[in-house]
C-alpha cells in the first residue's frame, strides 16, 4: 500500500502558480505528479470564489497549524448549533431528528448544519458525569461507545445453503398475502437467554417463542411448536436474519413446509415488521431481562396484549381480530 504524503510548500507554491496561469487541476496534478482530486480538495479548502486567491505559503501555514493542533470539533467550535443540539438531546430528540429538523428551520445559514452521527460521536466522547447522563437519556438504544459501521464486524457461524430475500416471492412485499413471516431472537441479560419472535407480515400478529437454549436445534423445535398452532395455509414462509440460530433451516422447513429466506447483512429494515414489533415487546420485556427466569404465564400475558393492542397500520384494529377475518372470512364489525 502506498503512503500518504502531505503536500509541500513547493508543491503549494507550483499550485498557485498554475492557477494563476489559468491551469486545470487535471493540468495541475500530472505537473506536480499528485491526483487530481487531491489539488481540488486541497484549493477549495483554502479559497472562497475566484481560485485566483489561492496563496501557496498561507494555505501551507495553515495546513501546518491544523496538523499541530488538530481540526476543531464542530459543536465545540460552533456555539449556537452545540446550544441546538443540547436543547433538543434534553427534550429526547433523536440525532436524527434533530440533524432533520435543523434543516427545516434554519433553511439558509448553512453554519446550522450536522449529521446525526456527528451527534452520536459527540456524546459517545463526552466525559462521565451528570452532563452526558442527561443529554443521553433520550436515546433509544443507549450503548457504552459506537462504532463506525465499517468496523462492525459479526462473528457468527456461517449458515450453509442460504436462500436470499431476493428470492422471496413477489407476493410478499405487497402485505396483501397473508402466511408470509419474519422472525428473530431477542437476547437477554449476559446474551445468556432469548427469547424467540415471529412476526405475520399481514396481520402483525406475534408468536412469542420460549426458549431453553438459543442454538440451531433448540431454535428449531421451538418455532415448529409454535407454528403448529397457526392453520397451514398461514404458514408459507419465514423471512429471518443470518443469525447463527437458524443454522437449521433446512431441516426445519424440511419439517414444516415452510421455505426460509435470508435478509442481506447489516439490513434490518428488509425485516421492518419484526424490527418494530421487538420494540414493542421490550416495553414489557426491558433491555437486561433474564428470560430464564420470566415464568411461561408472563410470556404469554404479553403475547395477548401484543396481539389485543389496536395498530395504526390496521386502520386501529388489532392483530387478533385482523388473524380472525383472514381464518374466518368474516368481518368484524365493531360498532353495535
Amino acid at each position: 500500500m502506498k503512503s500518504f504524503k502531505h503536500l509541500t510548500l513547493s508543491e503549494r507554491e507550483k499550485i498557485s502558480q498554475g492557477l494563476w496561469n489559468g491551469e486545470s487541476f487535471a493540468s495541475i496534478a500530472d505537473r506536480i505528479c499528485r491526483p487530481e482530486c487531491t489539488i481540488g480538495r486541497e484549493v477549495w479548502r483554502n479559497v472562497r470564489k475566484k481560485l485566483r486567491s489561492y496563496h501557496g505559503t498561507k494555505a501551507h501555514e495553515g495546513a501546518t497549524e491544523r496538523s499541530r493542533h488538530g481540526r476543531p470539533k464542530k459543536l465545540e467550535a460552533n456555539i449556537k448549533l452545540n446550544a441546538y443540539v443540547r436543547d433538543k438531546l434534553r427534550l429526547e430528540w433523536s440525532p436524527e431528528e434533530i440533524a432533520k429538523r435543523m434543516r427545516m428551520e434554519y433553511p439558509k445559514d448553512t453554519s446550522m448544519r450536522i449529521s446525526h452521527e456527528t451527534i452520536y460521536q459527540y456524546l459517545y466522547c463526552l466525559p462521565r458525569g451528570e452532563l452526558k447522563k442527561e443529554l443521553m437519556k433520550g436515546l433509544r438504544h443507549e450503548r457504552k461507545m459506537r462504532q463506525p459501521r465499517i468496523n462492525v464486524k459479526w462473528r457468527r457461524q456461517k449458515i450453509q445453503d442460504i436462500v436470499s430475500i431476493s428470492e422471496r416471492p413477489k407476493e410478499t412485499e405487497g402485505r396483501t398475502v397473508p402466511g408470509h413471516w419474519e422472525g428473530d431472537l431477542i437476547i437477554g441479560k449476559g446474551r445468556k437467554s432469548a427469547l424467540g419472535t415471529l412476526v405475520e407480515r399481514t396481520t402483525r400478529l406475534t408468536l412469542l417463542v420460549p426458549l431453553e437454549k438459543k442454538d440451531a436445534i433448540s431454535v428449531k423445535e421451538a418455532f415448529e411448536k409454535s407454528f403448529s398452532r397457526i392453520p397451514k395455509k398461514l404458514r408459507k414462509s419465514l423471512t429471518y436474519d443470518r443469525g447463527s440460530e437458524m443454522s437449521a433451516h433446512k431441516l426445519f422447513t424440511k419439517t414444516t413446509g415452510i421455505q426460509v429466506y435470508f435478509a442481506d447483512p447489516y439490513s434490518p429494515w428488509q425485516r421492518g415488521t419484526n424490527e418494530n414489533t421487538n420494540g414493542l415487546i421490550r416495553q414489557y420485556f426491558p433491555k437486561g431481562t433474564d428470560f430464564s427466569l420470566v415464568p411461561l404465564t408472563a410470556i404469554k400475558e404479553a403475547e395477548r396484549r401484543l396481539n389485543e393492542r389496536p395498530r395504526k397500520t390496521l386502520a386501529f384494529y388489532t392483530p387478533s381480530e385482523k388473524f380472525y377475518e383472514l381464518i374466518t372470512n368474516k368481518k368484524l364489525a365493531l360498532a353495535i
